[in-house]
């Protein structure tokens, strides 16, 4: 456990965030508070103190998301140059790339294809079937865009329900066309939440795309690859550079900004370096076991963070590396320490809730923290146990951790810790605001970014600087 989270935070004691946490289950029946409980604990410092990966009570309101969504949105939509396909009805498509900020390089329609592409389900496939017009859509796709180098079939929940066989249309699409066209089976109602979606795509990486091809540049001992970045606000873009002036080979992306044939040349690599640990430890795993490649996990959020990180990546590698690590950090250390004089006496001592999917709730812990700030209340929308084993030991002792939380348990927990900010999901966003409540979205980074590395912890603090202290929340009259 981290010097830092064995601090306690003043007011908040194991006793106190049990109440809080018993007084916002009073309104379920017995049956939903007995199947909740389990969800929403006081953190004891170690361990995962709350159940996970479970089904969502019916009739509890929460924020999670589906396979399909954690197949498009999250693995397969970001690699830039390839054509994805929605399998289903117009909407789920739509969705699933409107909101999401994975930024990518290119001219769209010719190196990138960045660009929404459904079969556009209608009663009359739900009847007939879609296989069909499935086939239609690939061949005109490929006539009309031929440079992609690939195509990805992602299914939604109809094209599961009548047993439509993509897998099949995908395989003689590939052979006729000469292009990897490659099928995922990641119908939005399978599994508990997204989480599911990612192991899926995963899968699917390591069958068709994994070891069928090579780089084109000679190996050599710093090649690594960047895994579970997603470009979020151009996150992988202040990442890479800093990678590389360590003295490192970023030979591919997963997936943010990706490109097919380098992923598919990653089992030559010497080091996995993972980001988004719960959408990507699969496939480091896989990796790991088949082509016995090291990974390891990393945090570049805030200046304390990637310090820490640097210097645990150059333990792989040998002198020169370390030797560069060292000559960064002494370079940039000045650079974040005026960042953070000029911001933290305006954000000392603030509280923060968070609740977000994938790394954040624990990865940004310390980014706050330099900046004075103490995160009283964190948890995630479709983590599993071992999300919060890493998550445990990050957060301060006592303060309330939350498992697919509710809209009504978070209202109840904001009401009582009173937080200065919240981080957290659309869904969030206007409620909080409403109750006069800075608000950051922190699944895209509110149309900011980026975030990550040492580029983007400026823009970080600025930006929970001017959310916490703007004059807008003096006209707004607070319920407490």
């Amino acid at each position: 456990m981290s010097e830092k989270a064995k601090k306690k935070v003043e007011g908040i004691t194991m006793e106190s965030t049990q109440a809080m946490i018993d007084a916002a289950m009073e309104i379920y029946p017995d049956k939903a508070k007995k199947k909740r409980a389990p969800h929403l604990a006081p953190n004891a410092g170690e361990g995962a103190c709350v159940k996970s990966n479970r089904k969502t009570v019916p009739g509890i309101m929460s924020a999670r998301g589906c396979a399909y969504a954690g197949a498009k949105g999250v693995v397969w939509g970001p690699i830039r140059d390839m054509v994805h396909v929605s399998h289903g009805p117009v909407g789920c498509g739509w969705y699933s790339w409107g909101t999401r900020r994975n930024l990518v390089t290119g001219v769209n329609g010719v190196s990138q294809f960045a660009m929404q592409f459904t079969s556009d389900f209608q009663e009359k496939d739900i009847v007939y079937g879609g296989d069909k017009k499935l086939r239609t859509l690939l061949e005109e796709a490929h006539e009309l865009f031929p440079l992609a180098k690939g195509i990805s079939v992602l299914s939604e929940c109809p094209v599961g329900l009548i047993g439509d066989d993509i897998n099949s249309v995908a395989k003689t699409a590939s052979k006729d066309l000469d292009i990897p066209v490659i099928p995922c089976n990641c119908e939005g109602f399978r599994g508990v939440s997204q989480s599911l979606g990612h192991h899926i795509s995963n899968d699917t990486i390591r069958d068709h795309i994994i070891g069928t091809r090579e780089f084109r540049e000679p190996e050599s001992p710093y090649d690594i690859a960047l895994i579970g970045d997603y470009n979020i606000g151009g996150d992988v873009w202040s990442v890479k550079p800093l990678l590389e002036e360590i003295g490192l080979n970023v030979k591919a992306v997963w997936t943010g900004d990706g490109e097919l044939e380098k992923i598919a040349a990653t089992h030559t690599v010497k080091l996995n370096l993972i980001h988004c640990y719960r959408s990507m430890n699969y496939m480091c795993r896989v990796m790991e076991e088949k082509y016995g490649i090291p990974w390891v996990e990393f945090n570049f959020f805030g200046p304390t963070k990637i310090r820490e990180s640097l210097r645990k990546i150059a333990e792989y590698f040998d002198d020169y590396i370390k030797e560069r690590v060292e000559a960064v950090i002494a370079k940039y250390d000045p650079i974040m320490q005026a960042v953070i004089d000029e911001y933290r006496p305006r954000l000392e001592g603030k509280t923060v809730m968070l609740y977000v999917g994938g790394l954040r709730p624990r990865h940004t812990v310390n980014a706050y923290a330099d900046l004075g700030m103490t995160v009283v209340g964190s948890g995630y929308e479709f983590a599993h146990g071992d999300d919060y084993e890493r998550t445990s030991p990050e957060m301060p002792e006592a303060t309330v951790i939350y498992d697919d939380a509710s809209e009504h348990e978070l209202e109840q927990f904001v009401h009582e810790l009173r937080p200065d900010l919240i981080g957290s999901g659309i869904k969030e966003k206007y409620l909080f605001q409403k109750m006069g409540i800075p608000f950051r979205q922190m699944h895209s980074w509110d149309y900011s970014g980026p975030y990550h590395a040492y580029n983007g912890f400026p823009i970080f603090a600025r930006d929970i600087d001017m959310a916490v202290n703007s004059p807008t929340w003096k006209l707004v009259n607070a319920p407490f």
